[in-house]
């Protein structure tokens, strides 16, 4: 990555000096757009293989194969979780209209940490996880939620469950739960969310969150819950 400050003092230093916005004309017409780098987890060589030995063994996959997955994941949704720049259009002297202005509070208000799962045909149950997640939560939230996520969803015991590698879900004490329940756990490479389509059911459900600024923690949790029901996943 390299900025446009760093280009200028490259032409300055081979003794050609450039203005900034004959620079960013230059770079415009080659279709090159100044933009906020995205965050993505750090990937080491061996996560990268791993990934592409995931996708390739998956070539093969029919569409009704996937329609047997019932994807799961965590997330955190903050009460008032958007801490980028939101711009209005006002008259002046109104900065401080209510209209106007996004409410905070001291520490960003808080937040929920959930747990959902969803397949292709809808989302299946949320839950809001309370104090530290650790392998006996874990293994009492996939006890009371994923057989009948399944079974609200249509997917026959012959489903395939996918989760990530967190050391929680990975522990030898859930993966015997597992294999009691009869269930296949969809093997997943590390330092993938990407390869998740839950997170795309994430950023909308975060997007409505902002849009919506519920006021205190139990009413962020329950409009998560109420959005994510309503949510389409075609």
């Amino acid at each position: 990555m390299i900025t446009l400050d760093e280009l200028q003092r490259s032409t300055a230093e081979v003794g050609d000096s450039v203005h900034r916005t004959t620079i960013s004309r230059i770079l415009h017409k080659s279709g090159l757009y100044g933009r906020v780098a995205r965050r993505k987890p750090f990937l080491k060589d061996i996560h990268k293989k791993c990934c592409l030995k995931f996708e390739t063994s998956h070539l093969g996959d029919t569409p009704n194969m996937w329609k047997k997955v019932l994807w799961s994941d965590e997330t955190q949704i903050e009460l008032f979780g958007n801490n980028a720049k939101r711009y209005v259009w006002r008259k002046s002297n109104t900065a401080h209209h209510p209209d106007h202005t996004i409410p905070t509070v001291k520490h960003g208000g808080g937040s929920i940490m959930v747990w959902a799962c969803f397949s292709s045909a809808g989302t299946g149950k949320m839950v809001k996880i309370d104090g530290k997640m650790d392998g006996a939560k874990y293994r009492t939230i996939l006890e009371e939620n994923l057989m009948e996520s399944a079974k609200d969803l249509r997917l026959g015991r012959r489903f395939v469950f996918q989760q990530d590698n967190d050391p929680k879900h990975k522990a030898k004490s859930t993966m015997e739960w597992f294999k009691n329940k009869h269930i296949q756990v969809l093997e997943w490479p590390s330092q993938s969310p990407d390869l998740n389509p839950i997170e795309n059911l994430w950023k909308e459900l975060k997007t409505a969150v902002h849009k919506c600024s519920p006021s205190n923690l139990t009413e962020l949790e329950l409009f998560c819950k109420e959005e994510w029901e309503k949510m389409s996943v075609s």
